[in-house]
């Protein structure tokens, strides 16, 4: 056993480096790049291909926008299940990034329509084609977007040794700002390609502006399975989701159980699964609960945040876009956050936590 244990360590030791990083994170990075560039640059110009080409209403066109935002952030749970239970992190990225890629393809195709098929307003004839596969191309982006998400950033961090701490914290900085790089990027390109003439539709290459996000999301997938051979990929160690949850279950049952004053109070709830969990999984669920109380308050913040892709994109269509000698594209309102959160980072990682550690600031 000392001697696998040896050799392994001989084995991850010895993957190249750069700058002490392992060479395998820059896969991960441009991988996490195009990949939302891709899904930056479909969302931006969504509502407006909802309202002006399938002729939806603004209303219909905002929820349907939400619900599939909403998606996008309910798939990561199925992603992580799948990951943790079964596949591993590696083959759920790479399963679930095709069927994403296939996803954006999906849209793009439904964005496509012959000059028969568009009347004098611009608006398809025969809109029910369309609108399917929308509805379909959008689904499966929601699974395979959300599904990769729990997963890129985790096998990021795995691909460092424990003694790397610093290096895996500039890591997590350096992926946030490519995130953010390629939200703003596309965010900037899509609508440029959306108001290209295409067709009898004058300011509306909907198939453009589809498809480059598409072929982002292709290059995506060849990048990171570019990396396989580098990759330090952990096995499957059980669905941790339904440990967490047959936990606590299992501490209400026994606390309900045991109401009569003869059993003596203990500190925290989750202090009475100690008859059949181990005290570090009830810790680290303590801490998970800790967490998920702050999280209260944010599904009111992100409802809010998140108007900028419908309502916001809806109010600049009747604003003057003309700043400063440069026309804004409706679509292109969404920049200011990754604008500022590109300066920010760089900011806060270089210069405001340096500063909170040499004043002797436990700040993790």
């Amino acid at each position: 056993m000392k001697d696998k244990k040896n050799k392994d360590e001989e084995e991850t030791s010895s993957k190249p480096s750069c700058f002490g990083f392992p060479i395998s994170i820059f896969f991960i990075v441009v991988n996490e790049f195009c990949e939302r560039f891709s899904y930056y640059g479909m969302r931006a110009v969504l509502v407006l291909y909802f309202r002006y080409f399938l002729h939806w209403s603004e209303d219909f066109a905002t929820a349907i926008y939400h619900a599939f935002v909403a998606l996008c952030y309910l798939t990561p749970i199925l992603g992580a299940i799948i990951a943790d239970s079964w596949l591993g992190k590696f083959k759920t990225i790479v399963y679930l990034s095709i069927v994403y890629t296939i996803g954006q393809l999906v849209i793009s195709v439904s964005s496509i329509a012959d000059i028969t098929d568009i009347n004098n307003d611009g608006h398809p004839n025969n809109p029910a084609v369309h609108i399917a596969l929308a509805v379909v191309g959008l689904i499966l982006i929601a699974l395979g977007t959300g599904g990769i998400k729990p997963c890129v950033s985790a096998f990021g961090g795995d691909q460092f040794e424990e003694h790397q701490e610093n290096q895996r914290g500039r890591f997590f900085s350096i992926f946030y700002l490519s995130i953010n790089a390629g939200s703003l990027i596309s965010t900037i390109i899509t609508p440029i390609l959306r108001g290209q003439n295409c067709g009898r539709v004058p300011q509306a290459c909907y198939p453009l502006a589809f498809g480059v996000p598409a072929a982002l999301m292709a290059a995506a997938l060849m990048v990171f399975i570019g990396g396989s051979s580098l990759y330090r990929k952990s096995t499957p160690q059980g669905n941790i989701i339904l440990k967490v949850s047959k936990c606590i279950w299992f501490a209400l049952k026994n606390r309900f159980r045991h109401r009569s004053k003869q059993y003596p109070k203990r500190e925290h709830f989750m202090d009475w699964a100690t008859e059949k969990y181990d005290e570090h999984l009830i810790a680290q669920v303590k801490m998970v609960l800790r967490v998920l109380f702050l999280y209260l308050p944010l599904p009111m913040f992100w409802a809010l945040f998140d108007q900028q892709g419908s309502r916001w994109t809806f109010q600049a269509t009747r604003m003057n876009g003309n700043f400063g000698g440069i026309d804004i594209q409706p679509d292109q309102m969404q920049t200011a956050n990754p604008i500022l959160i590109l300066i920010l980072v760089p900011v806060v990682d270089g210069v405001v936590y340096p500063l909170i550690a040499k004043c002797n600031f436990n700040f993790t």
